[in-house]
């Protein structure tokens, strides 16, 4: 397959809105953590989640069939994981591991491999092409940073020191 240049700027860059890298710039540790009324979640869930599935959806493309989280409360920190890694590193982490989903979006070669990806417990496993894993781990991340847009404007954090769209 081609690599599809929309989808590494999915993944990385300013296609749909503020660029995922921006959109976590600047935010002070206290803030990540701040608790917002109304939020299920503070910022520093939010992007946890995302690197926890961005890991997850990477482990398959590579061939290994990490399980499906058997509950909803395991693709989020737990106290302990939150005490165990500070904010930056955090945002490191999601950083290091986009960039590696986004080397694969350039790669013609695995572009259309077929991976296993485990599903809910009691599906299935599902078979999908390495570009159809991208664009599905793109779609979710677009939907939890929209959510931490929102959430940065609710604290008057927004826009990022790096600039980002205000409307």
């Amino acid at each position: 397959m081609t690599p599809i240049p929309e989808l590494h700027e999915a993944l990385t860059g300013e296609s749909y809105a503020a660029s995922p890298a921006s959109i976590i710039d600047g935010l002070a540790p206290n803030l990540a953590h701040t608790a917002i009324p109304g939020a299920p979640r503070t910022i520093y869930a939010e992007l946890w989640h995302i690197a926890y599935w961005q890991q997850m959806s990477l482990d398959w493309m590579r061939g290994l069939e990490t399980p499906y989280p058997a509950n909803t409360s395991i693709p989020f920190p737990t106290a302990e994981d939150i005490a165990n890694e500070p904010w930056d590193d955090l945002r490191h982490r999601f950083l290091r591991t986009v960039d590696e989903a986004a080397t694969l979006s350039r790669d013609p070669a695995a572009l259309d491999r077929q991976v296993r990806c485990p599903s809910r417990p009691g599906e299935p496993t599902r078979t999908m092409s390495v570009a159809d894993q991208l664009i599905s781990l793109a779609t979710h991340n677009a939907y939890h940073f929209g959510r931490l847009v929102l959430m940065r404007q609710m604290l008057n954090s927004w826009p990022p020191p790096s600039g980002g769209f205000t409307w």
